[in-house]
């Protein structure tokens, strides 16, 4: 059920960012509400899972997975009307991949390895879709802080990416701060 609660979202994707691609009120309020249902299934995925005792390492990448495709689309469209620069989903794709590449690729995680700022940017990567939502049902005066929120984001996945880059050369054998340094 939590699975299917995930693919929900990647089912929404599509429908959602042609939404988010129009700008009057009308496509906007559909688009509130594929959002919402887009989020609760975000915050109940996971503790169905639990609860249930269904977690999985499947899951988990599904979970990821559909947040990063919804989300993106939704960002995709915000660029394409210029509601937000080109960089921030370009910069998502990458540190998804990165995210990605790193955790079950180099690593050979059985897991995502998440970092907290990976996290909380996960978390605000929806936001500007919302406020766009907001501003195209009449709040037009957040559109200039979206678009300074959408920098912020640009600038925090930066930071992720290096963070993350930062940390993997640490781990590779021979790094300073590496278990066998000096060896």
């Amino acid at each position: 059920m939590a699975n299917a609660l995930s693919l929900c979202r990647v089912l929404l994707a599509l429908p959602f960012g042609l939404l988010m691609l129009r700008t009057d009120p009308g496509s906007a309020l559909w688009a509130a509400a594929l959002f919402c249902i887009a989020i609760l299934t975000d915050l109940i995925d996971g503790p169905l899972a639990r609860r249930r005792g269904t977690v999985s390492k499947l899951g988990g990448a599904l979970d990821h997975g559909s947040d990063f495709v919804f989300v993106s689309t939704g960002l995709l469209a915000l660029a394409w009307r210029g509601a937000i620069p080109w960089l921030l989903p370009l910069l998502v794709a990458l540190a998804f991949a990165q995210y990605v590449i790193d955790s079950l690729w180099i690593d050979r995680r059985p897991e995502l390895r998440m970092s907290a700022i990976g996290r909380y940017n996960g978390i605000l990567y929806f936001v500007p879709a919302g406020v766009d939502i907001g501003v195209r049902l009449g709040l037009a005066a957040l559109a200039t802080p979206n678009r300074w929120l959408a920098w912020g984001l640009v600038l925090t996945t930066l930071i992720s990416m290096v963070d993350r880059l930062l940390a993997r050369s640490a781990r590779l054998p021979g790094a300073p701060d590496s278990p066998d340094a000096g060896r």
